[in-house]
């Protein structure tokens, strides 16, 4: 198959490329930077000509979309960019899916899950109202609508993923990261962090995502929404402890507080859909993959 991945350069998109090429597939690149490798494009998805440029280069089966811009606090400071990139950008994309056909995987969040307080299966966004609590979560329901009435009006067919606490290697830190990279970055560096122990999440580790969504190529349901996360809760606390002991550190530098604003305490949630659709597989226990993370971190910043 001839795959595409939008956002080739983050976290996932750097690994996903690989796995889909270890299986045999013809992939093709994009991220909105330059780039050196083989069948790669520059593309700012927020901008229409250039996304008709990238998808016409060739007639893909296949194109993951990935790229946004990511986090709660990232969207607020930032709204103008986030709006374009997962807004519009996403339009631009789903435009040029109506008229090459192309099937599309799209990377939503459990950010578009609110607040909601039970047990998260995939059909909780078709039988409650949610309001979310933030632009990025919202951008991620927006574009899951975008995608839906487009699916209605023009047959277009893809697949939502909504992704829980993806980590690991090749997360580059900065003030809007994730928690784990975040608390790893600030451990190793001796600055103060903050914990909420009223949270609790599940964690996934990112070669474990990486896996399922590649998964869905060979699986592919149109329409279909899936959970892909770990299938552990731990507390925030848990988290910073596991970082701090890999490290042999105390807590001396982590200020403790209950509960962070407009973040829900808890999710609880089901991925039996992704088990049994896409083969879907929590192989790394959150204590090997922080390890992994934090000598990954350990040699791209030169530290201890």
């Amino acid at each position: 198959m001839k795959v595409l991945v939008i956002g080739a350069l983050g976290t996932i998109g750097r690994r996903l490329s690989a796995e889909l090429k270890q299986r045999g597939h013809e992939v093709w690149l994009s991220d909105k930077g330059h780039y050196h490798e083989p069948n790669y494009a520059k593309c700012n998805i927020d901008e229409f000509r250039q996304v008709e440029a990238l998808v016409t280069q060739a007639k893909f089966d296949y194109v993951y979309h990935l790229a946004a811009e990511f986090g709660r606090r990232n969207g607020e400071d930032f709204y103008e960019s986030l709006w374009k990139t997962n807004a519009i950008g996403t339009k631009n994309i789903i435009r040029m899916q109506e008229k090459l056909k192309f099937r599309m995987i799209f990377t939503s969040s459990s950010e578009v899950y609110g607040d909601y307080r039970g047990i998260i299966t995939e059909n909780v966004m078709d039988e409650v109202p949610i309001r979310q609590t933030s632009d990025y979560a919202i951008s991620k329901w927006v574009n899951e609508m975008q995608i839906l009435n487009s699916a209605e009006r023009f047959g277009t067919e893809t697949v939502r993923v909504r992704l829980f606490n993806n980590y690991g290697p090749g997360e580059y830190y900065s003030e809007y990261r994730s928690a784990i990279c975040t608390f790893i970055y600030k451990a190793i560096n001796d600055i103060p962090f903050t914990v909420y122990t009223g949270h609790k999440r599940t964690f996934t580790y990112v070669d474990d995502t990486v896996r399922t969504m590649a998964n869905i190529a060979e699986r592919f349901k149109p329409g279909e929404a899936y959970n892909i996360a770990g299938d552990k809760v731990h507390s925030m606390k848990q988290v910073s402890d596991i970082i701090l002991g890999y490290l042999g550190k105390g807590d001396n530098l982590v200020e403790y507080r209950d509960v962070e604003e407009a973040t829900s305490l808890e999710k609880r949630l089901d991925v039996s859909k992704a088990v049994r659709d896409l083969g879907h597989q929590n192989t790394v226990s959150l204590e090997e993959g922080i390890a992994r993370t934090i000598d990954w971190q350990k040699e791209v910043y030169k530290r201890g």
